[in-house]
């Protein structure tokens, strides 16, 4: 077997907002917020499904999945590999969005259902080294909840080091599959939810049409086209700041041999400034 790299976006819409195999985000929504017996989620609805996007429209695609249980609870599960400028302020602006649009003027405040949003970082967000990390409104010396509607739940995958036979619990084997599903060839033994295992077989190229895996490569191109561009930033902040140490040290008077030790610059580089 080869498996998809979970990440990509159009891999991560395709298994967790497949309606015809909901019982995938149903196992994984509760496996995150750790729901067992009455509380646990027995079905849902999808509400953006999976749809095979148009390649050259890809950028424009939603590439969260968003859903609604029973209770009328709204759930936005959303996969970033890179952290956003101002990633914070935009979570809490797109769950109150969420949970403000479900009424109209003049309409019943209590008619208004929870939020609940998951987000899965390829990058540590929180200060914990905890790699599943639950965030709602609360009293700060008590811990007293009396606001309920909009809970935070975030799975940091740098923080995740567990290997595959350490996995017992149900929430490690879902993080694990999200973080080395790429990795692997096989499905694991220990997997044993039936969620799970449907998402492995979803993970499967083999199982993928060709659409589907050039739509896939595509947005891969993408994202990598899009770290190049961060790091070419990087590079170019760096060295123009390099270029302004270099400048003023030579200012003063110092040789180009140890303006070239202290800032990494060649001796012909600093010649140019």
């Amino acid at each position: 077997m080869q498996f998809v790299d979970i990440k990509n976006d159009i891999a991560f819409r395709k298994i967790f907002g497949n309606e015809n195999k909901k019982i995938i985000l149903i196992s994984f929504l509760n496996a995150v917020m750790k729901l067992k017996g009455k509380d646990a989620i027995e079905d849902v609805e999808i509400l953006n499904p999976y749809q095979l996007p148009i390649i050259k429209n890809l950028k424009a695609s939603i590439i969260d999945v968003k859903a609604r249980d029973k209770k009328g609870k709204t759930y936005i599960i959303e996969m970033q590999v890179a952290e956003p400028d101002g990633l914070d302020k935009r979570l809490l602006y797109y769950a109150s969005k969420e949970y403000s649009q479900q009424i109209e003027s003049g309409e019943h405040y209590t008619e208004l259902k929870p939020v609940i949003f998951i987000g899965i970082f390829d990058f540590k967000f929180t200060a914990g080294e905890k790699y599943l990390s639950h965030h709602a409104v609360c009293d700060i010396e008590n811990g007293e909840r009396t606001i309920m509607d909009m809970d935070f739940y975030f799975v940091e995958l740098p923080k995740f080091t567990k290997q595959l036979e350490d996995l017992t619990e149900i929430t490690d084997k879902w993080v694990f599959f999200i973080k080395e599903s790429e990795t692997l060839t096989v499905i694991p033994d220990n997997v044993d939810d039936e969620g799970l295992k449907e998402a492995y077989h979803d993970a499967n190229k083999h199982s993928w049409e060709k659409e589907e895996l050039e739509a896939y490569d595509y947005a891969a191109m993408r994202e990598q086209d899009e770290r190049g561009k961060v790091e070419l930033a990087e590079k170019r902040a760096d060295k123009k700041a390099k270029n302004e140490v270099a400048r003023k040290m030579k200012q003063k008077g110092l040789p180009n041999k140890d303006i070239s030790d202290f800032t990494g610059l060649t001796e012909e580089e600093i010649d140019d400034l």
